[in-house]
């Protein structure tokens, strides 16, 4: 499912990191991954950029939060370190933020930030905050990938994030 559609823009967009989105028909693909040592408790996220030859990696942490949290938040800076509209392919382990970010949120902003249940909705900073970042860019398609499974991408992203959760102790 794409979400964010946008009309179609030509040209090159470079940032001052050299991260360049390259023409608006090119992808940027985003690894993504979070972690977290008891949950709550210390947690770690990390993503990884790629444009053709570029490539880029992030990764932070928290001293005391959730894996579901990490989860997002490797999305949400991702997608906030691609500093011009892109079409993005974001590939993660979590069903959570997928499910969350393709189905739950629309409901959810018609609804108030309320879940069916009238209840708020749980990390409502952070969804908004993915909200904001997916209307953004000009698409962004999603796919799950089964996490410890050999995906080079996701464990690489899965070291990054645990390597951010020994970086908050």
């Amino acid at each position: 499912m794409t979400t964010g559609h946008r009309p179609e823009k030509t040209g090159t967009a470079s940032t001052a990191s050299g991260f360049s989105s390259g023409p608006a028909t090119k992808i940027i693909e985003l690894f993504t991954d979070g972690a977290c040592s008891g949950n709550p408790g210390p947690g770690g996220w990390a993503a990884i950029l790629r444009s053709d030859a570029h490539e880029r990696e992030l990764s932070g942490g928290e001293t005391h939060t959730t894996n579901n949290r990490m989860e997002m938040t490797a999305v949400i800076e991702g997608l906030r370190a691609i500093k011009t509209p892109a079409d993005v392919s974001i590939h993660t382990d979590s069903k959570y933020v997928m499910d969350g970010a393709r189905s739950w949120l629309p409901n959810w902003k018609k609804r108030g930030w309320k879940t069916a249940d009238k209840k708020p909705v749980k990390n409502e900073d952070l969804w908004r905050a993915l909200d904001e970042q997916q209307i953004r860019h000009l698409s962004v398609t999603w796919t799950w990938v089964r996490g410890h499974s050999g995906h080079v991408e996701n464990e690489r992203a899965d070291q990054l994030a645990r390597e951010a959760i020994a970086r908050q102790r």
